[in-house]
Protein backbone atom coordinates (compact mmCIF):
# COMPACT_ATOMS: atom_id res chain seq x y z
CA UNK A 1 0.00 0.00 0.00
CA UNK A 2 1.43 3.49 -1.00
CA UNK A 3 0.06 6.97 0.86
CA UNK A 4 -0.16 9.85 -0.82
CA UNK A 5 0.85 13.17 1.17
CA UNK A 6 0.37 16.79 0.42
CA UNK A 7 0.95 20.05 3.14
CA UNK A 8 0.24 23.84 2.95
CA UNK A 9 0.32 25.45 6.07
CA UNK A 10 1.43 23.72 9.02
CA UNK A 11 -0.85 24.15 12.53
CA UNK A 12 1.14 24.95 15.30
CA UNK A 13 0.84 22.12 17.46
CA UNK A 14 2.62 20.43 20.65
CA UNK A 15 3.37 16.66 19.74
CA UNK A 16 4.61 14.09 22.53
CA UNK A 17 7.50 11.87 21.11
CA UNK A 18 7.94 8.62 22.99
CA UNK A 19 11.47 8.12 24.73
CA UNK A 20 14.57 7.43 22.91
CA UNK A 21 15.16 4.04 21.13
CA UNK A 22 18.73 4.44 22.05
CA UNK A 23 18.34 4.76 25.95
CA UNK A 24 15.28 2.21 26.00
CA UNK A 25 17.11 -0.76 24.74
CA UNK A 26 19.97 -0.38 26.79
CA UNK A 27 17.73 0.33 29.77
CA UNK A 28 15.81 -2.94 28.94
CA UNK A 29 18.80 -4.54 28.38
CA UNK A 30 20.75 -3.29 31.91
CA UNK A 31 16.48 -3.78 33.27
CA UNK A 32 17.05 -7.42 32.63
CA UNK A 33 20.40 -7.76 34.51
CA UNK A 34 19.02 -5.87 37.37
CA UNK A 35 15.67 -6.23 38.31
CA UNK A 36 15.94 -3.11 40.29
CA UNK A 37 15.66 -0.53 37.36
CA UNK A 38 12.28 0.96 36.64
CA UNK A 39 12.04 2.75 33.26
CA UNK A 40 9.07 5.59 32.59
CA UNK A 41 8.49 6.73 28.88
CA UNK A 42 10.16 3.61 27.30
CA UNK A 43 9.90 3.99 23.54
CA UNK A 44 6.90 1.99 21.74
CA UNK A 45 9.06 1.48 18.63
CA UNK A 46 9.19 -1.63 17.06
CA UNK A 47 12.82 -2.36 17.66
CA UNK A 48 12.44 -1.63 21.33
CA UNK A 49 8.76 -4.04 22.02
CA UNK A 50 11.43 -6.58 20.17
CA UNK A 51 13.73 -6.58 22.10
CA UNK A 52 11.61 -6.67 25.31
CA UNK A 53 9.68 -9.92 24.01
CA UNK A 54 12.84 -11.48 23.09
CA UNK A 55 14.18 -11.66 26.70
CA UNK A 56 10.33 -12.47 28.26
CA UNK A 57 10.50 -15.07 25.16
CA UNK A 58 13.68 -16.09 26.01
CA UNK A 59 12.56 -17.70 29.15
CA UNK A 60 10.23 -20.46 27.30
CA UNK A 61 11.15 -24.22 27.66
CA UNK A 62 11.92 -25.52 24.49
CA UNK A 63 11.79 -29.16 23.52
CA UNK A 64 15.04 -29.30 21.18
CA UNK A 65 16.87 -27.63 23.87
CA UNK A 66 18.06 -23.99 21.83
CA UNK A 67 14.65 -21.33 22.53
CA UNK A 68 14.38 -19.63 18.98
CA UNK A 69 14.02 -15.95 18.84
CA UNK A 70 13.12 -13.61 16.08
CA UNK A 71 14.63 -10.14 16.38
CA UNK A 72 12.83 -9.17 12.63
CA UNK A 73 14.74 -5.94 11.26
CA UNK A 74 16.19 -4.67 14.64
CA UNK A 75 19.93 -4.49 14.50
CA UNK A 76 20.52 -2.53 17.79
CA UNK A 77 18.38 -5.78 20.13
CA UNK A 78 20.09 -8.26 18.15
CA UNK A 79 23.73 -6.71 18.87
CA UNK A 80 22.20 -6.05 22.21
CA UNK A 81 21.04 -9.14 22.89
CA UNK A 82 23.84 -11.78 21.53
CA UNK A 83 25.77 -10.15 24.69
CA UNK A 84 23.36 -10.25 26.89
CA UNK A 85 22.82 -13.97 25.98
CA UNK A 86 26.78 -14.71 25.61
CA UNK A 87 26.27 -14.70 29.88
CA UNK A 88 23.15 -16.43 30.71
CA UNK A 89 24.52 -19.16 32.18
CA UNK A 90 23.15 -22.87 30.83
CA UNK A 91 20.44 -20.87 28.31
CA UNK A 92 20.36 -21.75 24.77
CA UNK A 93 18.96 -19.40 21.89
CA UNK A 94 19.53 -19.04 18.28
CA UNK A 95 18.60 -15.52 17.23
CA UNK A 96 17.49 -14.45 13.80
CA UNK A 97 15.94 -11.99 12.03
CA UNK A 98 14.28 -10.46 8.64
CA UNK A 99 16.65 -11.68 5.07
CA UNK A 100 18.18 -8.07 5.45
CA UNK A 101 18.87 -9.07 8.98
CA UNK A 102 20.83 -12.24 8.16
CA UNK A 103 23.28 -10.10 5.55
CA UNK A 104 24.13 -7.74 8.60
CA UNK A 105 27.55 -8.47 9.93
CA UNK A 106 27.67 -9.28 13.65
CA UNK A 107 31.43 -11.12 13.33
CA UNK A 108 33.36 -8.38 15.09
CA UNK A 109 30.73 -8.92 18.15
CA UNK A 110 30.98 -12.29 18.32
CA UNK A 111 34.65 -12.66 18.01
CA UNK A 112 35.09 -10.09 20.78
CA UNK A 113 32.87 -12.05 22.72
CA UNK A 114 34.51 -15.41 21.83
CA UNK A 115 37.95 -14.07 23.09
CA UNK A 116 36.12 -13.30 26.80
CA UNK A 117 34.82 -16.62 26.83
CA UNK A 118 31.87 -17.15 25.16
CA UNK A 119 30.25 -20.28 23.32
CA UNK A 120 28.91 -18.74 19.98
CA UNK A 121 28.27 -20.11 17.08
CA UNK A 122 26.77 -19.06 13.22
CA UNK A 123 23.49 -21.25 12.03
CA UNK A 124 24.39 -20.24 8.44
CA UNK A 125 26.66 -17.78 6.86
CA UNK A 126 30.04 -17.12 8.99
CA UNK A 127 29.50 -13.88 10.09
CA UNK A 128 26.09 -13.13 9.91
CA UNK A 129 22.59 -14.45 11.77
CA UNK A 130 21.21 -16.68 12.83
CA UNK A 131 23.83 -17.61 15.30
CA UNK A 132 22.95 -19.93 18.83
CA UNK A 133 24.51 -18.72 21.93
CA UNK A 134 25.09 -21.43 24.52
CA UNK A 135 25.51 -19.30 27.54
CA UNK A 136 28.09 -18.88 30.04
CA UNK A 137 30.35 -17.33 32.58
CA UNK A 138 32.74 -15.19 30.71
CA UNK A 139 36.43 -14.91 32.46
CA UNK A 140 38.46 -12.72 29.68
CA UNK A 141 38.72 -9.20 31.21
CA UNK A 142 40.49 -7.16 28.43
CA UNK A 143 39.70 -6.99 24.88
CA UNK A 144 40.53 -4.55 21.48
CA UNK A 145 38.09 -3.58 18.99
CA UNK A 146 38.64 -0.92 16.05
CA UNK A 147 37.84 2.68 16.98
CA UNK A 148 35.62 2.52 14.02
CA UNK A 149 33.46 0.02 14.56
CA UNK A 150 29.36 0.42 15.03
CA UNK A 151 29.11 2.17 18.26
CA UNK A 152 26.75 -0.74 18.97
CA UNK A 153 29.11 -3.79 19.41
CA UNK A 154 31.40 -1.28 21.71
CA UNK A 155 27.97 -0.62 23.77
CA UNK A 156 26.85 -3.86 24.12
CA UNK A 157 30.50 -5.39 25.66
CA UNK A 158 30.14 -2.38 27.93
CA UNK A 159 26.27 -2.84 28.99
CA UNK A 160 27.08 -6.71 30.59
CA UNK A 161 30.61 -5.55 31.54
CA UNK A 162 29.33 -4.92 35.46
CA UNK A 163 27.80 -8.48 35.26
CA UNK A 164 31.70 -9.96 34.26
CA UNK A 165 33.42 -11.29 37.23
CA UNK A 166 36.67 -8.81 36.98
CA UNK A 167 34.95 -6.20 35.00
CA UNK A 168 35.99 -5.03 31.54
CA UNK A 169 38.89 -3.04 30.52
CA UNK A 170 38.15 -2.25 26.30
CA UNK A 171 40.81 -0.64 24.84
CA UNK A 172 40.16 1.02 20.91
CA UNK A 173 42.35 1.20 18.45
CA UNK A 174 42.40 4.06 15.62
CA UNK A 175 40.05 7.30 16.17
CA UNK A 176 37.23 7.05 17.91
CA UNK A 177 34.15 8.22 15.72
CA UNK A 178 31.33 7.41 17.72
CA UNK A 179 32.20 8.49 20.67
CA UNK A 180 28.47 10.30 21.44
CA UNK A 181 26.30 6.67 21.80
CA UNK A 182 29.34 5.35 23.88
CA UNK A 183 29.34 8.57 26.44
CA UNK A 184 25.26 7.42 26.26
CA UNK A 185 25.95 4.07 27.63
CA UNK A 186 28.54 4.85 30.20
CA UNK A 187 26.32 7.66 31.42
CA UNK A 188 23.47 5.13 32.13
CA UNK A 189 26.01 2.46 33.80
CA UNK A 190 27.05 5.53 36.09
CA UNK A 191 23.31 6.59 36.51
CA UNK A 192 22.40 2.79 38.19
CA UNK A 193 25.50 2.99 40.70
CA UNK A 194 28.58 1.36 38.06
CA UNK A 195 31.66 2.93 38.43
CA UNK A 196 33.91 4.00 34.85
CA UNK A 197 36.28 5.38 32.91
CA UNK A 198 36.55 6.37 29.76
CA UNK A 199 40.95 7.65 29.39
CA UNK A 200 42.53 8.59 26.14
CA UNK A 201 41.34 5.01 23.76
CA UNK A 202 41.02 2.75 27.21
CA UNK A 203 37.40 2.06 28.97
CA UNK A 204 37.12 0.23 32.23
CA UNK A 205 33.89 -0.64 33.34
CA UNK A 206 33.84 -1.91 37.57
CA UNK A 207 32.27 -5.53 38.48
CA UNK A 208 29.11 -4.99 40.01
CA UNK A 209 27.95 -8.68 40.24
CA UNK A 210 24.72 -8.71 42.87
CA UNK A 211 21.93 -5.95 43.01
CA UNK A 212 22.07 -2.59 42.77
CA UNK A 213 19.99 0.11 44.95
CA UNK A 214 16.78 0.29 43.42
CA UNK A 215 16.48 3.36 40.23
CA UNK A 216 14.03 5.05 38.42
CA UNK A 217 15.19 6.41 34.90
CA UNK A 218 12.92 8.65 32.86
CA UNK A 219 13.92 8.24 28.87
CA UNK A 220 14.45 11.71 27.13
CA UNK A 221 12.49 12.09 24.41
CA UNK A 222 13.98 10.51 20.74
CA UNK A 223 16.15 12.87 18.97
CA UNK A 224 15.93 10.97 15.89
CA UNK A 225 12.44 11.27 15.64
CA UNK A 226 12.52 15.06 16.17
CA UNK A 227 14.27 15.32 13.54
CA UNK A 228 11.64 15.14 10.90
CA UNK A 229 9.42 18.00 12.69
CA UNK A 230 12.83 20.10 12.10
CA UNK A 231 12.68 19.50 8.53
CA UNK A 232 9.20 20.26 8.64
CA UNK A 233 9.68 23.90 10.31
CA UNK A 234 12.64 23.76 8.19
CA UNK A 235 10.52 23.92 4.82
CA UNK A 236 7.57 26.02 6.51
CA UNK A 237 7.08 29.78 6.32
CA UNK A 238 8.65 31.85 8.52
CA UNK A 239 6.92 32.19 11.80
CA UNK A 240 5.56 28.12 11.75
CA UNK A 241 5.95 26.79 15.32
CA UNK A 242 6.24 23.12 16.50
CA UNK A 243 6.63 22.16 20.33
CA UNK A 244 7.79 19.06 21.59
CA UNK A 245 8.22 16.99 25.19
CA UNK A 246 10.31 15.59 26.92
CA UNK A 247 13.85 16.81 25.98
CA UNK A 248 16.16 17.76 27.46
CA UNK A 249 19.32 21.06 27.02
CA UNK A 250 21.89 18.46 27.98
CA UNK A 251 21.14 15.34 26.55
CA UNK A 252 23.04 12.28 26.07
CA UNK A 253 21.81 11.89 22.37
CA UNK A 254 24.25 12.37 19.65
CA UNK A 255 21.20 13.34 17.26
CA UNK A 256 20.39 16.41 19.61
CA UNK A 257 23.16 18.31 17.05
CA UNK A 258 19.50 19.25 15.33
CA UNK A 259 19.79 21.96 17.27
CA UNK A 260 23.19 24.00 16.01
CA UNK A 261 22.55 22.23 12.42
CA UNK A 262 19.02 23.66 11.81
CA UNK A 263 19.62 27.03 13.41
CA UNK A 264 22.09 27.25 9.96
CA UNK A 265 18.39 26.39 7.90
CA UNK A 266 16.41 29.23 9.92
CA UNK A 267 15.21 27.11 12.36
CA UNK A 268 15.86 28.51 16.45
CA UNK A 269 14.85 25.74 19.33
CA UNK A 270 13.91 27.15 22.43
CA UNK A 271 14.28 24.85 25.49
CA UNK A 272 11.67 24.82 28.12
CA UNK A 273 11.40 22.60 31.25
CA UNK A 274 10.47 19.63 29.75
CA UNK A 275 9.87 20.41 26.09
CA UNK A 276 11.34 22.34 23.04
CA UNK A 277 9.82 24.98 20.52
CA UNK A 278 11.26 24.75 17.05
CA UNK A 279 10.39 28.60 15.35
CA UNK A 280 11.03 29.16 11.59
CA UNK A 281 12.78 32.55 11.81
CA UNK A 282 14.82 33.14 8.78
CA UNK A 283 15.39 31.91 5.43
CA UNK A 284 18.98 29.91 4.04
CA UNK A 285 21.35 30.29 0.70
CA UNK A 286 23.65 27.65 0.97
CA UNK A 287 25.04 24.86 2.79
CA UNK A 288 25.36 25.81 5.93
CA UNK A 289 28.44 24.06 6.87
CA UNK A 290 31.07 25.03 4.33
CA UNK A 291 32.32 22.11 2.17
CA UNK A 292 31.26 19.15 4.10
CA UNK A 293 28.98 17.88 7.55
CA UNK A 294 31.08 15.26 9.01
CA UNK A 295 28.26 13.16 9.82
CA UNK A 296 30.33 10.02 12.07
CA UNK A 297 28.60 11.02 15.30
CA UNK A 298 25.07 11.30 14.00
CA UNK A 299 24.49 9.26 10.74
CA UNK A 300 20.60 8.51 11.79
CA UNK A 301 19.18 11.90 10.73
CA UNK A 302 21.53 11.90 7.22
CA UNK A 303 18.81 11.07 5.29
CA UNK A 304 16.61 13.90 6.90
CA UNK A 305 19.82 16.44 6.56
CA UNK A 306 19.96 15.54 2.41
CA UNK A 307 16.46 15.67 2.13
CA UNK A 308 15.83 19.02 3.84
CA UNK A 309 18.91 20.52 1.78
CA UNK A 310 17.18 18.93 -2.20
CA UNK A 311 13.65 19.99 -1.45
CA UNK A 312 15.47 23.93 0.01
CA UNK A 313 17.56 23.99 -3.42
CA UNK A 314 20.61 24.09 -1.83
CA UNK A 315 23.99 21.38 -2.35
CA UNK A 316 25.23 19.31 0.10
CA UNK A 317 28.44 17.21 0.74
CA UNK A 318 28.15 14.53 4.11
CA UNK A 319 30.59 12.40 5.16
CA UNK A 320 31.73 10.00 7.93
CA UNK A 321 28.60 7.70 7.10
CA UNK A 322 30.14 4.48 6.53
CA UNK A 323 27.63 2.66 9.11
CA UNK A 324 24.80 3.74 6.66
CA UNK A 325 25.75 0.93 4.45
CA UNK A 326 24.38 -1.87 7.03
CA UNK A 327 21.61 -0.26 8.04
CA UNK A 328 17.47 -1.50 7.14
CA UNK A 329 19.00 -0.86 3.18
CA UNK A 330 22.35 0.22 2.37
CA UNK A 331 20.78 4.12 3.11
CA UNK A 332 23.51 6.32 1.03
CA UNK A 333 22.28 3.94 -1.91
CA UNK A 334 18.67 4.31 -1.54
CA UNK A 335 19.14 8.25 -1.23
CA UNK A 336 21.04 8.20 -4.15
CA UNK A 337 17.88 6.28 -5.92
CA UNK A 338 15.46 7.76 -4.53
CA UNK A 339 16.92 11.98 -4.65
CA UNK A 340 17.66 11.10 -8.57
CA UNK A 341 14.00 10.46 -9.08
CA UNK A 342 13.01 13.44 -7.58
CA UNK A 343 15.47 15.31 -10.14
CA UNK A 344 18.58 15.58 -7.92
CA UNK A 345 22.09 15.23 -8.94
CA UNK A 346 23.87 12.45 -6.51
CA UNK A 347 27.09 10.85 -6.05
CA UNK A 348 27.88 8.15 -3.28
CA UNK A 349 31.28 6.33 -1.72
CA UNK A 350 31.25 4.17 1.12
CA UNK A 351 31.12 7.01 3.44
CA UNK A 352 29.65 10.14 1.89
CA UNK A 353 27.05 11.65 -0.59
CA UNK A 354 27.24 14.71 -2.27
CA UNK A 355 24.41 16.52 -3.46
CA UNK A 356 24.64 18.78 -6.10
CA UNK A 357 22.41 21.88 -5.62
CA UNK A 358 18.88 21.39 -7.71
CA UNK A 359 17.83 23.02 -10.39
CA UNK A 360 14.04 21.78 -10.07
CA UNK A 361 12.38 19.23 -8.16
CA UNK A 362 10.13 16.42 -10.22
CA UNK A 363 6.59 16.39 -9.11
CA UNK A 364 4.65 12.64 -9.10
CA UNK A 365 7.23 10.29 -7.72
CA UNK A 366 6.94 7.81 -5.27
CA UNK A 367 9.39 7.14 -2.69
CA UNK A 368 10.45 3.57 -2.08
CA UNK A 369 11.42 2.67 1.43
CA UNK A 370 13.17 -0.40 1.32
CA UNK A 371 12.05 -1.36 4.64
CA UNK A 372 14.00 1.66 6.44
CA UNK A 373 11.50 3.43 8.43
CA UNK A 374 13.85 6.63 8.21
CA UNK A 375 13.50 6.48 4.45
CA UNK A 376 9.62 7.06 4.60
CA UNK A 377 10.02 9.85 7.39
CA UNK A 378 12.95 11.49 5.77
CA UNK A 379 11.15 12.29 2.89
CA UNK A 380 7.57 12.89 3.68
CA UNK A 381 8.19 16.39 4.53
CA UNK A 382 8.82 17.25 0.92
CA UNK A 383 4.70 17.12 0.98
CA UNK A 384 5.64 20.43 1.64
CA UNK A 385 6.84 21.66 -1.80
CA UNK A 386 4.51 19.21 -3.74
CA UNK A 387 2.17 16.27 -3.69
CA UNK A 388 4.08 13.12 -3.14
CA UNK A 389 3.49 9.40 -2.47
CA UNK A 390 5.40 7.06 0.19
CA UNK A 391 5.50 3.09 -0.13
CA UNK A 392 5.48 0.75 2.29
CA UNK A 393 4.09 3.57 5.28
CA UNK A 394 4.01 0.92 8.08
CA UNK A 395 7.61 0.78 8.50
CA UNK A 396 7.85 3.30 10.39
CA UNK A 397 6.62 1.56 13.71
CA UNK A 398 10.01 0.38 14.03
CA UNK A 399 10.88 3.69 15.30
CA UNK A 400 7.94 6.34 15.71
CA UNK A 401 4.71 4.01 15.34
CA UNK A 402 2.87 7.85 15.54
CA UNK A 403 4.40 9.43 13.10
CA UNK A 404 1.26 9.66 9.83
CA UNK A 405 -0.99 10.23 12.75
CA UNK A 406 0.81 13.47 14.04
CA UNK A 407 1.71 14.54 10.77
CA UNK A 408 -2.10 14.75 10.60
CA UNK A 409 -2.69 16.43 13.53
CA UNK A 410 -0.30 19.63 12.04
CA UNK A 411 -2.01 19.95 8.69
CA UNK A 412 -0.27 17.25 6.16
CA UNK A 413 -3.82 15.58 4.33
CA UNK A 414 -2.59 11.82 3.92
CA UNK A 415 -4.66 9.54 1.78
CA UNK A 416 -3.94 5.45 0.71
Amino acid sequence: MDIKLSANTIIASELTITGSKSETNRLLLLQALYPQITIKNGSNSDDSVVMQQAIADSNIVSDTGAVKLNIHHAGTAIRFLTAYFAIQEGKEVILTGSERMKQRPIKILVEALRQLGANISYEENEGFPPIKIIGTKLTGRKISLPASVSSQYISALLLIAPKLGKGLELTLKGDVTSAPYINMTLALLNEIGVKTTFEGNVIRIKSVPEKIQPKLITVESDWSSASYWYAIVALSKIGTTIKLSTFKKNSLQADAALVEIYKNFGVETRFAKQSITLKKTATHKAFPFGESWDGASSPDIAQTIAVTCFALGIGCHLTGLHTLKIKETDRLEALKIELTKLGANVSVTNDSLTLDRPASINAGVTIATYQDHRMAMAFAPLALKMSIAIQDPDVVSKSYPGFWDHLQSVGFQISK
